[in-house]
């Protein structure tokens, strides 16, 4: 490692992989601290250890990766407030986004400082019980970098030794040498990860197990995928919430359904909004933001004012008319993900409406003009917010996404949220053990493991009319299962990748992100960035149909 930054009392690292000399020239060292020193003492490891978590918030929570991993897909389009309709639309996405190249340089710096964790662990002074375990978190982290890096952007550059200095070139490696290596580092940290850690959103081996199941399941491992997604079900450690709404509440942020989280503390101050290494957006936001992204724009609205509880509309993606037609009105799954009603909360209201009165009501329902006609409240229906087609209409105004609000901010404009981010919980396990068992054709038992998840899903007396039969398990309905229960949790653009279903679905049900949809677009862009970067050029080339 070249540098060390020593800011608020915490050793955080400056590191540089495949960038430009620009860098090297801010370098900046106040400590006089190197890693020769630092890593070779078990205090010194810790502070590595903890940094190699940290690049996770670059993802997590964070406007870019929702923008990369859920936009861009069969059931979120652009809102008004886009930003960025490169990746939501396929608009002119190129190797210039910005998005793009914020997330592969902390990727590339989280790999640079696992591969320099794991090589040096030996030399670190840590005892006998805690080596493994701080190896099995480097091998986990390490892996799932690069599951983020791979699938992104391909066989892009791959190594496994720690960067010093300024490299100038870049290789090409296979989509396979990332997998084999990925299965190897979660092998070891199955291995030897406890099944407990003593701080919260420390891997442990259920999470190593969870995502090594769904790495499986990725590269079409499907026997291996069950097995390892039933040892996570066996694990009683881990329930399901009894209602899926319950998932969301701000007081249940330690749930036995969470297996894997990346967490925000409550105390704003100690998250990433001052850290210009984590965070980012700088000085403008830190925490999670996802309480932000999906939300309508509801405060100019008559009788309506922007207030904590409604939260902060930066209005940037939409659902799509399909995704909203996924759910039945038995699934209460709907009603535990998106907000339809606003409640009159200012103090200048339309005649008749008193404080507390519906505002606006929102709705994916067509509702009768007649009907419309006699309320003192704005309806917005299906008709108003999509055309016949299911393009959008309104871009301001749709059914918004509740699942990541959070009432416990301190003010109305508040950016920042401690909500932490679920990245594996045991919903998923059970949707992972339905799709391997439906790929080896045993499809009673797929079904009974999607009933589970519909058992729970269902409004009460509508758990019979919720069950599936075994006819009806397809790798669409799988599809289309997932998006009800994991809608917004940054999975979906790597779940129609990995189903070959990304183009396909894409063009079915989401005509907006449609229009400028190319078969090539199943990888990003490389960073321009980084191409202009490297010597050999003629080798590390963009990846197809991007200039």
């Amino acid at each position: 490692m070249n540098a060390f930054l020593l800011k608020s009392g915490l050793l955080t690292l400056t590191l540089l992989t495949l960038f430009s000399c620009k860098d090297v020239l801010e370098e900046y060292n106040p400590s006089g601290l190197t890693a020769e020193t630092v890593y070779t003492t078990p205090e010194g490891f810790e502070t590595l250890v903890n940094a190699a978590y940290s690049y996770q918030r670059w993802w997590y929570g964070k406007e870019e990766a929702h923008n990369i991993a859920e936009t861009g897909t069969d059931i979120w389009t652009s809102a008004a407030g886009d930003t960025d309709r490169g990746l939501t639309q396929y608009l002119n996405l190129q190797g210039s986004n910005t998005y793009l190249s914020n997330e592969w340089r902390e990727f590339y710096a989280a790999i640079n400082l696992c591969n320099g964790g794991i090589n040096r662990i030996d030399k670190a002074g840590l005892s006998a019980a805690l080596r493994p375990i701080r190896e099995g978190e480097l091998r986990f982290l390490r892996a799932f970098y690069y599951w983020h890096i791979v699938e992104t952007w391909g066989g892009v550059h791959f190594t496994t030794e720690e960067t010093n200095g300024i490299v100038s070139t870049a290789n090409r490696t296979p989509v396979e040498t990332f997998y084999n290596l990925i299965f190897e580092d979660l092998k070891v940290a199955v291995a030897k990860l406890p099944v407990t850690q003593p701080q919260y959103g420390k891997v442990t081996k259920g999470a190593a197990q969870a995502f090594l199941a769904r790495m499986y399941l990725t590269r079409g491992m499907n026997k291996e995928a069950l097995e390892m997604a039933q040892a996570v079900l066996a694990n009683t450690s881990y329930k399901l919430e009894a209602n899926y709404a319950d998932l969301w509440k701000m007081s249940n942020l330690k749930t036995r359904e969470a297996i894997y989280v990346v967490d925000y503390s409550a105390n704003l101050a100690l998250n990433d909004l001052a850290n210009s290494t984590f965070n980012p957006y700088g000085h403008s936001r830190g925490g999670n933001n996802a309480h932000l992204l999906y939300l309508m724009k509801y405060d100019d609205r008559p009788g309506m004012t922007r207030d904590i509880l409604n939260g902060r509309p930066f209005n940037r993606y939409m659902p799509t008319r399909f995704l909203l037609d996924l759910y039945s009105d038995n699934d209460a799954r709907y009603e535990g993900s998106f907000n339809e009603v606003w409640y009159a909360n200012a103090t200048t209201r339309p005649a008749g409406m008193a404080l507390g009165d519906t505002a606006v009501y929102c709705t994916r329902k067509e509702i009768p003009l007649a009907f419309q006609a006699t309320r003192k409240y704005q309806v917005v229906d299906r008709v108003k917010i999509y055309n016949a087609n299911g393009t959008v209409k309104d871009g301001l105004r749709y059914p918004s996404l509740s699942k990541f609000m959070d009432p416990t901010r301190p003010s109305f404009n508040e950016a920042q949220s401690a909500r932490d981010v679920f990245v594996i919980r045991l919903a998923e396990v059970y949707l992972i053990a339905a799709e391997a068992q439906m790929k080896l054709g045993n499809l009673q038992a797929a079904a009974d493991y999607i009933n589970v998840l519909r058992t729970r899903a269902a409004k009460p007396g509508k758990v019979a009319a919720m069950q599936i039969l075994p006819a009806q398990v397809t790798i669409d309905f799988i599809l289309d299962e997932r998006a009800r229960e994991l809608a917004g949790e940054q999975l979906r653009w790597f779940d129609l990748k990995r189903t070959g279903k990304l183009l396909e679905r894409i063009r079915a049900y989401a005509p907006d992100n449609a229009v400028n949809l190319q078969d090539y677009h199943v990888l990003r862009p490389i960073p321009q960035t980084q191409l202009d970067a490297v010597t050999n050029k003629a080798e590390f080339t963009q990846n197809q149909g991007y200039q």
